[in-house]
Protein backbone atom coordinates (compact mmCIF):
# COMPACT_ATOMS: atom_id res chain seq x y z
CA UNK A 1 0.00 0.00 0.00
CA UNK A 2 1.25 3.11 -1.06
CA UNK A 3 1.57 5.99 1.68
CA UNK A 4 0.19 9.08 0.48
CA UNK A 5 1.66 12.02 0.98
CA UNK A 6 1.14 14.75 4.30
CA UNK A 7 -1.05 17.41 3.20
CA UNK A 8 -1.48 18.84 6.40
CA UNK A 9 1.66 19.99 7.07
CA UNK A 10 4.18 23.98 6.62
CA UNK A 11 7.48 22.33 5.80
CA UNK A 12 9.43 25.60 6.17
CA UNK A 13 7.58 25.83 10.12
CA UNK A 14 8.61 21.70 10.31
CA UNK A 15 12.40 22.55 9.98
CA UNK A 16 12.07 25.36 11.72
CA UNK A 17 11.71 23.41 14.85
CA UNK A 18 14.28 20.97 13.95
CA UNK A 19 16.77 23.65 14.12
CA UNK A 20 15.12 24.93 17.54
CA UNK A 21 14.81 21.62 19.41
CA UNK A 22 18.52 21.11 18.01
CA UNK A 23 20.16 23.99 19.49
CA UNK A 24 18.05 24.08 22.57
CA UNK A 25 17.47 20.59 23.23
CA UNK A 26 16.19 21.43 27.06
CA UNK A 27 19.04 19.22 28.47
CA UNK A 28 20.30 22.94 30.32
CA UNK A 29 16.68 23.00 31.61
CA UNK A 30 16.94 22.61 35.46
CA UNK A 31 14.73 19.26 36.60
CA UNK A 32 12.52 21.46 39.05
CA UNK A 33 11.97 24.16 36.65
CA UNK A 34 10.42 21.41 34.10
CA UNK A 35 8.34 20.07 36.78
CA UNK A 36 6.77 23.35 37.53
CA UNK A 37 5.73 24.11 33.52
CA UNK A 38 4.75 20.17 33.57
CA UNK A 39 2.47 20.88 36.43
CA UNK A 40 1.03 24.19 34.50
CA UNK A 41 -0.04 22.88 31.46
CA UNK A 42 -1.19 19.21 32.94
CA UNK A 43 -2.96 20.67 36.26
CA UNK A 44 -5.94 19.91 34.37
CA UNK A 45 -4.95 16.59 32.84
CA UNK A 46 -7.53 13.48 34.97
CA UNK A 47 -4.45 11.47 35.56
CA UNK A 48 -6.18 9.74 37.81
CA UNK A 49 -8.71 8.52 35.91
CA UNK A 50 -6.24 6.61 33.61
CA UNK A 51 -6.15 3.33 33.36
CA UNK A 52 -3.20 0.59 34.15
CA UNK A 53 -0.34 0.78 31.96
CA UNK A 54 -2.41 3.70 29.77
CA UNK A 55 -1.22 3.88 26.15
CA UNK A 56 -1.20 6.95 24.42
CA UNK A 57 0.60 9.73 22.76
CA UNK A 58 2.48 13.12 22.23
CA UNK A 59 1.88 14.94 19.09
CA UNK A 60 4.50 17.24 18.05
CA UNK A 61 6.38 15.84 20.76
CA UNK A 62 9.43 18.09 19.74
CA UNK A 63 12.53 17.99 21.98
CA UNK A 64 10.35 15.14 24.57
CA UNK A 65 10.58 17.23 27.66
CA UNK A 66 6.86 16.80 28.26
CA UNK A 67 7.43 13.17 27.40
CA UNK A 68 10.16 12.72 30.06
CA UNK A 69 7.81 13.67 32.66
CA UNK A 70 4.92 11.53 31.42
CA UNK A 71 6.89 9.06 30.37
CA UNK A 72 6.77 7.48 34.02
CA UNK A 73 3.13 7.80 34.71
CA UNK A 74 2.08 5.46 31.76
CA UNK A 75 2.65 2.04 30.46
CA UNK A 76 3.34 2.75 26.75
CA UNK A 77 3.73 7.22 25.00
CA UNK A 78 4.03 7.54 21.60
CA UNK A 79 6.48 9.97 20.50
CA UNK A 80 5.17 11.49 17.27
CA UNK A 81 6.86 14.66 15.40
CA UNK A 82 7.21 15.29 11.77
CA UNK A 83 10.62 16.83 12.17
CA UNK A 84 13.68 13.76 12.15
CA UNK A 85 15.85 16.26 13.97
CA UNK A 86 13.67 16.90 16.55
CA UNK A 87 12.47 13.47 16.48
CA UNK A 88 16.56 12.95 17.57
CA UNK A 89 16.82 15.01 19.96
CA UNK A 90 13.99 13.27 21.68
CA UNK A 91 15.50 9.75 20.76
CA UNK A 92 18.30 10.94 22.79
CA UNK A 93 16.64 12.49 25.61
CA UNK A 94 14.47 9.66 26.59
CA UNK A 95 17.41 6.81 25.61
CA UNK A 96 16.40 4.95 28.86
CA UNK A 97 12.65 5.02 29.06
CA UNK A 98 12.06 1.84 27.47
CA UNK A 99 8.06 2.44 27.51
CA UNK A 100 8.28 5.15 24.66
CA UNK A 101 7.86 4.52 21.21
CA UNK A 102 9.01 7.06 18.09
CA UNK A 103 7.51 7.66 15.15
CA UNK A 104 8.58 10.05 12.28
CA UNK A 105 5.04 11.40 11.00
CA UNK A 106 2.63 14.43 10.41
CA UNK A 107 -0.89 14.67 12.23
CA UNK A 108 -2.86 13.66 9.26
CA UNK A 109 -0.60 10.39 8.91
CA UNK A 110 -0.62 9.00 13.17
CA UNK A 111 0.63 5.88 12.20
CA UNK A 112 -1.86 4.50 15.15
CA UNK A 113 -4.89 2.37 15.15
CA UNK A 114 -8.26 4.55 15.25
CA UNK A 115 -9.93 3.86 18.58
CA UNK A 116 -7.19 2.64 20.19
CA UNK A 117 -5.16 5.16 23.10
CA UNK A 118 -6.21 5.61 26.48
CA UNK A 119 -4.89 9.43 26.07
CA UNK A 120 -3.57 12.06 24.03
CA UNK A 121 -2.20 15.28 24.51
CA UNK A 122 -0.58 18.24 21.97
CA UNK A 123 1.01 21.19 23.18
CA UNK A 124 1.53 24.03 21.32
CA UNK A 125 1.40 22.51 18.09
CA UNK A 126 -1.95 22.50 16.46
CA UNK A 127 -1.82 26.23 15.82
CA UNK A 128 1.39 25.27 13.72
CA UNK A 129 -0.22 23.33 11.01
CA UNK A 130 -2.12 24.79 8.09
CA UNK A 131 -5.61 23.66 9.51
CA UNK A 132 -6.05 23.48 12.97
CA UNK A 133 -9.69 21.76 13.35
CA UNK A 134 -7.95 18.83 10.49
CA UNK A 135 -5.23 18.33 13.16
CA UNK A 136 -7.56 18.21 15.95
CA UNK A 137 -9.84 15.55 14.52
CA UNK A 138 -7.17 13.21 13.13
CA UNK A 139 -5.83 13.54 16.75
CA UNK A 140 -9.38 12.37 18.93
CA UNK A 141 -9.80 9.61 16.33
CA UNK A 142 -7.26 7.72 18.00
CA UNK A 143 -8.66 7.47 21.26
CA UNK A 144 -10.61 5.24 23.13
CA UNK A 145 -14.26 6.27 23.66
CA UNK A 146 -14.32 8.22 27.09
CA UNK A 147 -10.26 8.80 26.94
CA UNK A 148 -9.00 12.17 27.72
CA UNK A 149 -7.10 14.54 25.15
CA UNK A 150 -5.32 17.51 26.70
CA UNK A 151 -4.51 20.52 24.15
CA UNK A 152 -3.04 24.04 24.48
CA UNK A 153 -3.32 26.60 21.45
CA UNK A 154 -2.24 30.29 21.19
CA UNK A 155 -5.01 32.55 22.49
CA UNK A 156 -5.68 35.52 20.64
CA UNK A 157 -5.70 37.67 24.40
CA UNK A 158 -9.48 37.24 24.72
CA UNK A 159 -9.00 37.74 28.57
CA UNK A 160 -6.89 40.79 27.93
CA UNK A 161 -7.38 44.52 27.67
CA UNK A 162 -7.24 46.08 24.30
CA UNK A 163 -3.49 47.75 25.01
CA UNK A 164 -2.51 44.18 26.05
CA UNK A 165 -3.75 43.11 22.40
CA UNK A 166 -2.42 46.06 20.66
CA UNK A 167 1.39 45.24 21.82
CA UNK A 168 0.58 41.58 20.63
CA UNK A 169 0.00 43.35 17.35
CA UNK A 170 3.52 44.49 17.31
CA UNK A 171 5.01 42.01 18.45
CA UNK A 172 3.19 40.40 15.72
CA UNK A 173 4.79 42.35 13.06
CA UNK A 174 8.35 41.58 14.66
CA UNK A 175 7.48 37.78 14.17
CA UNK A 176 6.45 38.09 10.55
CA UNK A 177 9.79 39.52 10.14
CA UNK A 178 12.29 37.85 12.37
CA UNK A 179 10.38 34.28 11.17
CA UNK A 180 11.30 34.51 7.63
CA UNK A 181 15.14 35.25 8.16
CA UNK A 182 18.20 32.29 8.37
CA UNK A 183 18.07 30.38 11.45
CA UNK A 184 21.10 31.92 12.53
CA UNK A 185 19.80 35.58 12.72
CA UNK A 186 16.61 34.07 14.17
CA UNK A 187 18.34 32.25 16.74
CA UNK A 188 20.45 36.06 17.29
CA UNK A 189 17.87 38.13 17.32
CA UNK A 190 15.60 36.57 19.65
CA UNK A 191 17.99 35.71 22.00
CA UNK A 192 18.31 39.63 22.16
CA UNK A 193 14.78 39.67 22.45
CA UNK A 194 14.97 37.67 25.44
CA UNK A 195 17.34 39.59 27.35
CA UNK A 196 16.06 42.81 26.11
CA UNK A 197 12.23 42.45 26.42
CA UNK A 198 11.55 38.78 28.73
CA UNK A 199 14.08 39.44 30.95
CA UNK A 200 13.26 42.64 32.30
CA UNK A 201 9.41 42.08 32.17
CA UNK A 202 9.54 39.13 33.85
CA UNK A 203 11.62 40.20 36.80
CA UNK A 204 9.79 43.42 37.02
CA UNK A 205 6.83 41.35 37.59
CA UNK A 206 8.81 39.46 39.97
CA UNK A 207 9.82 42.20 42.20
CA UNK A 208 5.83 43.64 41.76
CA UNK A 209 4.48 40.21 42.90
CA UNK A 210 6.90 40.53 45.78
CA UNK A 211 5.98 43.94 46.38
CA UNK A 212 1.76 42.70 46.74
CA UNK A 213 0.92 44.05 43.10
CA UNK A 214 -1.51 42.56 41.04
CA UNK A 215 0.88 41.22 37.98
CA UNK A 216 -1.77 39.10 36.29
CA UNK A 217 -1.73 41.76 33.21
CA UNK A 218 1.88 42.54 33.09
CA UNK A 219 3.11 41.36 29.71
CA UNK A 220 5.49 38.10 29.97
CA UNK A 221 4.57 37.72 33.85
CA UNK A 222 4.11 33.95 33.67
CA UNK A 223 8.05 33.73 33.09
CA UNK A 224 8.49 35.80 36.31
CA UNK A 225 9.84 32.93 37.80
CA UNK A 226 11.80 30.74 34.57
CA UNK A 227 15.29 31.00 33.85
CA UNK A 228 16.66 32.19 30.71
CA UNK A 229 17.20 29.62 29.20
CA UNK A 230 13.30 29.30 28.96
CA UNK A 231 12.88 32.58 28.23
CA UNK A 232 15.33 32.25 24.82
CA UNK A 233 13.72 29.11 24.19
CA UNK A 234 9.93 30.46 24.62
CA UNK A 235 11.51 33.84 22.60
CA UNK A 236 12.46 32.17 19.23
CA UNK A 237 9.66 29.19 19.52
CA UNK A 238 6.91 32.86 19.59
CA UNK A 239 9.14 35.05 17.16
CA UNK A 240 10.79 32.04 15.49
CA UNK A 241 8.10 30.62 13.35
CA UNK A 242 6.40 31.51 10.27
CA UNK A 243 2.59 29.78 10.44
CA UNK A 244 0.96 30.84 13.28
CA UNK A 245 -2.91 30.90 14.29
CA UNK A 246 -4.18 31.88 17.57
CA UNK A 247 -7.92 31.40 18.88
CA UNK A 248 -10.28 32.40 21.62
CA UNK A 249 -11.36 30.11 24.49
CA UNK A 250 -14.67 29.79 22.62
CA UNK A 251 -13.38 29.00 19.48
CA UNK A 252 -11.56 26.59 21.25
CA UNK A 253 -14.55 25.08 22.93
CA UNK A 254 -16.45 24.73 19.54
CA UNK A 255 -13.22 23.26 17.32
CA UNK A 256 -13.16 20.46 20.58
CA UNK A 257 -16.80 19.94 20.62
CA UNK A 258 -16.94 19.66 16.77
CA UNK A 259 -13.69 17.13 16.82
CA UNK A 260 -15.79 14.36 18.79
CA UNK A 261 -15.06 15.81 22.39
CA UNK A 262 -17.35 16.31 25.45
CA UNK A 263 -16.69 17.45 29.34
CA UNK A 264 -14.25 19.74 28.22
CA UNK A 265 -12.42 21.88 30.84
CA UNK A 266 -10.36 24.79 30.48
CA UNK A 267 -7.52 26.04 33.15
CA UNK A 268 -8.36 29.28 34.40
CA UNK A 269 -4.58 30.10 34.79
CA UNK A 270 -1.53 30.73 32.74
CA UNK A 271 -1.00 29.13 30.07
CA UNK A 272 -3.62 30.32 28.45
CA UNK A 273 -6.00 28.08 27.04
CA UNK A 274 -5.16 24.85 28.15
CA UNK A 275 -8.00 23.02 27.77
CA UNK A 276 -9.32 19.23 28.26
CA UNK A 277 -11.80 16.99 26.72
CA UNK A 278 -12.69 13.16 26.40
CA UNK A 279 -13.63 11.56 23.07
CA UNK A 280 -17.60 11.29 23.13
CA UNK A 281 -19.48 8.05 23.09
Amino acid sequence: MTKRPASNIDAATVAGFGSEWTAYDQTQLDRSELREWFDAYFAIFPFAELPPNAEGFDLGCGSGRWAAEMADRVGRLHCIDPSPEALAVARRRLSDAPCVQFHLASVDQIPLADSSQDFGYSLGVLHHVPDPFAALRDCVVKLRKGAPFLLYLYYSFDNRPAWYRGLWRLSDLGRRLISRAPFRLRKWSTTLVAAAVYWPMARAASIGEKLGANVSNVPLNAYRNSSFYTMRTDALDRLGTRLEHRFSRREIQQMMEDAGLTDIRFHEGVPYWTACGKRSA
